[in-house]
């Protein structure tokens, strides 16, 4: 259950990310609000996530979630440059969060004992 907590944090990183952008330095109130929202679930799936995994593991992912995600969003949805190369080091971001997960020592809760 960590690593989908995990997943989501991650994935709630990206919109609290974008959320800055349209923030206007903090002067457009319901997007601020949105995105301490957005934030707080994030901080609060990823505060879950270290019940389980060790915080080195974790918090790599959790940021390597956010800024894959946020670069793919850049590039898609909001003109953000394109090149082989950014594309090539986004596949090596991802390569390396999925190789972590593989080589990662998960601690396998008992019944019972999980929070």
């Amino acid at each position: 259950m960590g690593w989908i907590y995990l997943i989501l944090g991650g994935i709630f990183e990206v919109g609290w990310a974008l959320g800055l952008k349209y923030s206007d330095g903090f002067t457009n109130i319901p997007v601020v609000l949105l995105t301490l929202v957005l934030l707080i679930i994030s901080f609060w799936f990823f505060a879950k996530t270290l019940a389980v995994l060790p915080v080195s593991t974790a918090y790599a992912v959790f940021t390597g979630i956010g800024a894959f995600g946020t670069a793919l969003v850049g590039m898609i949805f909001l003109g953000d440059s394109v090149s082989v190369m950014k594309v090539l080091l986004l596949l090596l971001l991802i390569s390396c969060i999925i190789g972590l997960k593989l080589v990662s020592g998960e601690k396998h809760v008992e019944s019972g004992d999980e929070k």
